[in-house]
Order: structure tokens, then C-alpha cells, then sequence
């Protein structure tokens, strides 16, 4: 199946850009990307869908790309415009899976969309800010620690700043991306951001921000916010998976997301770190998937 893409309207009159790879006639994966990101899914994880006959869908989460900005969103919010992606596409039933930025925006449509979620699965996300028994910035690398202290000290601060990185975002090549993440790479992930994987994250970056920095800031403004919905709400099956070598979103967060979604089965990995899971680990993912139809 070649790359398709889409324009779905919301029921409140925004658009959401979508693409759709992998196989036409599979049952249907939903891919929740990081942060900052858009729509466009990774080459290698769009051939192991098509071999395990999945049809790979992805789309822009508002302000990123194609997509509408709906300023002051809550994570919860994805709900309702997955709701929209799949009857505009004739989905009634389908899998899902969120890394990063988009571990809590699965999370979300596990709690929220039981009749729709079969099964999620929640990859090197975040756990909410505030949670009891957490130190949420133990182990992060030092330029998320500044990111989000900022946003949390000075919003208005974090704005400007944000907005200066997009800039460099949009010139970034894959040897600048690489040396703008320096303090969060943990050696682990720093030998798998390289070729293909680099490459595609740079252009994906460009792509997500060239309208403007709306997704990315309210995207980070919903991470540290009331997310909008209680795991426990959770009902459907969930896999985690967590690296321990991940100072992107640290291994912190991945233990206690699992000490917290009812049921789920968690994979703490000890030689993985945040990258390493998009690289390595989808393959397991759609694998585990296509057992729980």
C-alpha cells in the first residue's frame, strides 16, 4: 500500500491531517507519534506493518502539520478526534500504540474509547506530572529538565524559547539533530541515531513545525497538566514498554506507569533507552497487537 493521506473535519469544524500505510485490507494500527512530531511514520515500521498485514495509520495532532491548532488541549481531547479519524475511514474496531509525546494520548483512548481500543500499547511515555511517588525529573537529560522547569516556572519565557528551537528545527540536519540531543542520549540510543532513523525524525520534525510552534507548545502544556482522564479508567489491554537507559522520559516513569494501569503487562527493558524502541521494538509491538483482536 502506497502512502495515503487524508483531510478529516472534526465535528467542531478543525481538520486533522492523516496518513495510511502498511496494508490496505489489515486490520487497522493507530500510531500516536513523540513530541515534537507529525503524521509521518518510519519506512521500517511501515514495511514490518504491511509484512504482518497491518494497515498503519497516523495523524497530526492539532497545531503540528496538516492539522487545525486547538489551543489549551488536554491530552483527554484525543479522544474524540480518534473517534473522528475512524468514522471517516469506516474503523469501528482497532489497535493503537503511542511513543514518547504519544504514550499518554494512547493511554488516554485506552481509558476513554473502550468500545473502540481493542488493545494499546504505550511505549516510553511520560507519567503524569504530580504523581504521588514519583520525582518526575530523576534521570531526565538536562535539556528536557530546563525545558519543562521553564514551562512550569514562566510560560510566557517558555514560549519564546520554544519558538526559538522550532527555528533551528526547520534548518536542523540529522548530524544537527543529533547534536541538539546530546544531553538526553544515553549511549544506547546515541548508536541507533544514525541513517535512516535520523533522517526520518529530522524531516518529520520539519514537517509537524513548519506551520508554527502551536502543537509542540500544547502538546507540552497537556504533559504537565490534569490529563484529563484517571488510568484507572483503563479497562482494555495494555503492553509497557520502558527502557532503562532512556533519559528522554525516564525509567521512573515507565515503573510507575506500570505499577498504576489496571492489568497491564509491562516489558522493563534493562538494555533499551528511548530511541532504541522506535528502531527495535515495533515489530514486538504490532506482534503482541495481532493477538488481542
Amino acid at each position: 500500500m502506497e502512502r495515503v493521506q487524508r483531510v478529516v473535519r472534526t465535528a467542531d469544524g478543525r481538520t486533522l491531517a492523516v496518513e495510511e500505510a502498511g496494508d490496505r485490507d489489515g486490520r487497522p494500527v493507530l500510531a500516536h507519534l513523540g513530541t515534537p512530531n507529525s503524521r509521518l511514520l518510519y519506512g521500517p515500521n511501515v514495511a514490518d506493518a504491511a509484512a504482518r498485514g497491518i494497515r498503519l495509520i497516523s495523524y497530526d495532532r492539532p497545531g503540528y502539520g496538516g492539522s487545525t491548532p486547538q489551543p489549551g488541549r488536554t491530552v483527554a481531547d484525543c479522544a474524540d478526534d480518534v473517534r473522528a479519524i475512524c468514522a471517516e475511514l469506516g474503523i469501528d474496531r482497532l489497535a493503537m500504540w503511542g511513543v514518547s509525546g504519544g504514550g499518554p494520548h494512547v493511554l488516554a483512548c485506552a481509558a476513554l474509547l473502550p468500545d473502540l481500543v481493542a488493545a494499546a500499547a504505550s511505549l516510553a511515555s511520560p507519567a503524569p506530572y504530580g504523581a504521588d511517588g514519583l520525582d518526575w525529573f530523576v534521570g531526565m537529560g538536562q535539556d528536557n529538565v530546563d525545558d519543562f522547569s521553564l514551562l512550569l516556572a514562566d510560560e510566557a519565557a517558555a514560549r519564546v524559547k520554544l519558538e526559538k528551537d522550532r527555528e533551528e528545527m526547520l534548518t536542523a540536519s540529522p548530524d544537527d539533530l543529533v547534536d541538539g540531543l546530546k544531553t538526553l542520549l544515553s549511549p544506547t540510543d546515541a548508536a541507533v541515531l544514525t541513517g535512516e532513523l535520523a533522517t526520518y525524525l529530522a524531516s518529520s520534525m520539519r514537517d509537524g513545525l513548519a506551520p508554527g510552534g502551536q502543537g509542540w507548545w500544547d502538546d507540552s502544556r497537556a504533559e504537565v497538566s490534569p490529563w484529563g482522564f484517571d488510568l484507572a479508567q483503563i479497562s482494555v489491554p495494555v503492553l509497557l514498554l520502558h527502557g532503562r537507559q532512556d533519559m528522554f522520559v525516564p525509567f521512573g516513569h515507565g515503573l510507575w506507569l506500570a505499577a498504576h494501569i489496571p492489568g497491564v503487562e509491562a516489558r522493563l527493558l534493562d538494555h533499551d533507552g528511548h530511541l532504541t524502541l522506535i528502531e527495535h521494538r515495533i515489530g514486538e509491538v504490532h506482534a503482541w497487537l495481532s493477538t488481542h483482536p
